[in-house]
């Protein structure tokens, strides 16, 4: 007898003559033609076994079952006395897969694509698994709107019963929505919707290139998603997209859509009620909801609402706490009323606090800017609060943080920050020359978090055939485990201006200082120091005459002992870049009395940043400053602000801006002094870098900058010259300029641009179009 089934041959033979219908009992199974299949994949799948007695109809239903498996090509069954013989045509195994013609679709995405199917190296070839392939690799493409993608499939039999698959893909061209149509809207029209669709069908003639008109349907679902949300934040609760269709043009290029939608009626928020244990007071709630009965109902604040509420009560402990909204339409069909279901669930407790990322930074550094411990009740405020100080540091390009319930364990979670570390500091080096000077060279480091510890280390050293610096400095920001900081700096400069944008003099000086820092509050800190200075002033022919006046009077030689005091309040989102949140600091420096130069020195600095959306945000800043002697002796110069470039007024040249000098007789050019009053401030809109897809990295934004130093007594000048300084404040001479500049966070810090026109510049001024630093933020 000859059985066949969809491509199988099942034979049964007793010996060479055809097998007759009687039964027999099965003494022994032998598999013959096995290469690759292993023998127990047939026993496992051959439904017999010895020591059964079987007929003819059985042996056929067994040998079906066998060839469901798709294992082999061809099943022959035959019988050798009372033993069975199962021979077997395995079918060939792919050796290799080979992909062409994709360039928009990653190679590996293709391939997960086909491994779903168990399309794969080493698996059993099929010629249904082939079309299944096709048909899913086909879909994949029409889900991104290329509908005229072609899959072509050829076998090629390379030996020991293996084949390769060439898989020839021509991805063809996305199809253009040539129409979207919306049929059953009342309320609003056409035109008003199709605003809130990202999608669009009406592509401009000028900037067609850059309209979203190319099909896919997770672009039609979001779309969908919006215009739902766009009319139940409206008051329409009962709206339904009752149906979609998508129609293509015979030529598979375009895409008409058909949304028909039911309005239903508007309504408008009735009572607001609560049930369930709600853990704060019912007042506390209220004041959450920020939905106000008798108002248009809207989704997003219901939304906002509930997790207000859920913020709430995870500050509490219930991190796992259930808010469910339940709109109830009342029966005058105008109105609805809003009740949160609350379920607190029971408070958590944090098991394990992990940190995943930081291969240079220590974990200690990380542990101990945590306001959440381990074993305390979980804080949602806790929680986020100890992500926001961790990239607060500025150690870290991202912070993510996740919680996990702990199995088992209903009241227990884990909480886990991932962090991105990023350069935390700067390097610097530089070598020039000029004819004065000579050759001029010098290096800088200035590192946030040293070997991964959190302190901080700056050292600097320059030297020139004038110039020689050297700077070290260390600050513990944890001393004490509560957060007191502790640092030290020692100094030693000879440094000449001759040639340089201030007035000409030089000063030799070294000195050293201590500082502690004091945390008041999760934002703000005190900051206290003391210093000694010692410091020489040279003059030279063309000195202004102000200087040598002042040396004249008070002597070359100053030796001071300062303290300072500061008050620091840093609410930034981020370290490096902000993009949100405030800062504020306010500084003084005294020379006590005693020293050789008596004064103090006010200083304060402010930023407001305001986010627009998760790409724009807007900065305010500004920075002040006064200073004075103590006593009847002038006010040092050595000690004025000095105004200029960037971080100050950019498109000006750095130091450069304030009142003028008075130059010795010969002497023509006219420099400043900067002045012992500051005055600065500054508008930046920041905006998304195109075709960045990190913008952590970049901030790019217009600025409009302004600024100057000013002088409220001249210093005397010698007896028989007339001063061409001018004292007072005047913020008709503020200094103002507009641009456009950009950080980029490079692997030895950020590096910044910018580009400025000045807007009133004056005579005698001294402008630069185009600067840059590396190290430092704008």
């Amino acid at each position: 007898m000859k059985l066949k089934t969809i491509g199988l041959a099942a034979l049964l033979l007793a010996g060479a003559q055809s097998a007759s219908a009687n039964e027999f009992n099965i003494s022994d199974i032998r598999v013959e033609g096995l290469q690759r299949v292993p023998a127990a994949s047939v026993f496992n799948a051959f439904p017999l076994g010895t020591g059964e007695r079987v007929d003819e109809r059985e042996l056929a239903e067994a040998a079906r079952e066998l060839f469901a498996t798709g294992l082999f090509e061809d099943i022959r069954l035959a019988r050798d006395g009372e033993v069975l013989i199962i021979q077997v045509e395995e079918r060939p195994f792919i050796a290799a897969i080979e992909i062409s013609g994709n360039s928009l679709v990653p190679e590996e995405e293709l391939r997960r694509a086909m491994r779903g199917v168990d399309l794969a190296e080493g698996e059993v070839l099929q010629l249904s698994t082939l079309e299944e392939m096709q048909r899913e690799l086909e879909q994949l493409y029409q889900s991104q709107g290329r509908y005229s993608a072609r899959i072509d499939t050829r076998i090629e039999e390379v030996g020991d019963n293996r084949v390769r698959v060439n898989i020839d893909i021509n991805e063809g061209a996305v199809a253009r929505i040539r129409q979207i149509n919306i049929v059953g809207n009342r309320a609003f029209d056409n035109d008003t919707l199709r605003e809130v669709f990202e999608l669009e069908d009406r592509p401009g003639r000028i900037f067609g290139w850059f309209s979203k008109d190319e099909y896919s349907r997770e672009a039609l679902a979001g779309d969908l998603e919006r215009l739902r949300s766009f009319y139940l934040d409206r008051g329409y609760v009962n709206f339904d997209i009752a149906s979609t269709q998508v129609a293509i043009s015979p030529d598979q290029s375009q895409i008409f859509v058909t949304i028909n939608v039911d309005e239903g009626r508007q309504y408008r928020l009735g009572d607001i009620r609560f049930e369930g244990d709600l853990i704060i007071s019912s007042s506390e709630a209220r004041e959450l909801v920020t939905a106000t009965p008798g108002e248009i109902f809207s989704r997003s604040e219901v939304t906002a609402s509930v997790e207000a509420l859920r913020s709430r009560l995870g500050a509490e402990g219930f991190t796992f706490a259930e808010i469910e909204p339940i709109p109830q339409v009342r029966d005058d069909g105008e109105t609805v009323d809003l009740l949160l279901a609350v379920n607190p669930g029971r408070r958590a407790y944090v098991r394990r606090i992990e940190f995943i990322g930081n291969t240079t930074t220590q974990d200690e550094v990380l542990r101990r800017e945590m306001i959440q411990l381990e074993g305390a009740p979980a804080s949602t405020e806790s929680i986020s609060q100890s992500r926001q100080r961790l990239e607060r540091l500025g150690f870290f390009k991202q912070v993510e943080v996740e919680t996990r319930p702990v199995p088992g364990e209903p009241d227990q979670l884990d909480v886990t920050y991932r962090v991105e570390e990023q350069p935390s500091g700067s390097i610097s080096a530089s070598i020039g020359f000029s004819q004065t000077a000579g050759v001029i060279y010098g290096a800088g480091l200035s590192q946030n978090n040293f070997l991964g510890t959190g302190n901080r280390v700056n050292i600097n050293a320059q030297r020139s055939d004038t110039f020689t610096g050297l700077n070290f400095g260390y600050t513990d920001p944890y001393w004490t485990l509560d957060g007191i900081s502790r640092g030290y700096d020692l100094f030693y400069r000879e440094t000449d201006y001759e040639d340089s944008d201030i007035s000409t003099y030089s000063t030799d000086s070294f000195g050293g200082g201590i500082n502690f820092g004091y945390p008041i509050d999760e934002n703000s800190r005190l900051n206290f120091g003391a210093s000694v200075e010692d410091l020489t002033i040279k003059t030279y022919n063309d000195t202004a005459l102000e200087i040598r006046q002042y040396v004249e009077d008070q002597g070359a030689d100053a030796q001071s002992l300062k303290l300072t005091a500061s008050w620091t309040r840093n609410n930034l989102n981020r370290g490096v870049m902000p993009t949100a949140g405030n800062y504020q600091r306010l500084s003084l420096e005294a020379a006590v009395p005693g020293s050789d130069a008596d004064y103090y020195r006010l200083r304060y600095r402010a930023q407001q940043l305001f986010p627009l959306s998760d790409a724009w945000s807007l900065k305010f800043g500004t920075t002040l400053g006064y200073a004075d002697s103590i006593g009847n002796d002038p006010y040092p110069f050595y000690e004025n602000f000095f105004s200029g470039g960037l971080g100050s007024v950019r498109g000006f040249t750095g130091n450069t801006l304030g009142p003028r000098t008075t130059p010795p007789s010969g002497v023509d050019r006219e420099r400043t002094l900067g002045g012992n009053v500051l005055v600065e401030g500054s508008v930046e809109l920041f905006f998304p870098v195109p075709f960045v897809e990190d913008q952590r990295s970049l901030q790019a934004g217009f600025f409009l900058d302004g600024g100057n130093t000013f002088l409220t007594d001249c210093l005397p000048v010698p007896a028989g010259a007339t001063s061409r300084c001018e004292s007072g404040i005047d913020l008709g001479e503020l200094r103002y300029s507009a641009g456009i500049g950009l950080s980029w966070l490079t692997p030895v810090g950020p590096l910044t641009f910018s580009v400025a026109e000045p807007l009133n510049d004056e005579e005698g001024d001294d402008t630069q179009f185009f600067q840059f630093s590396l190290g430092q933020t704008f």
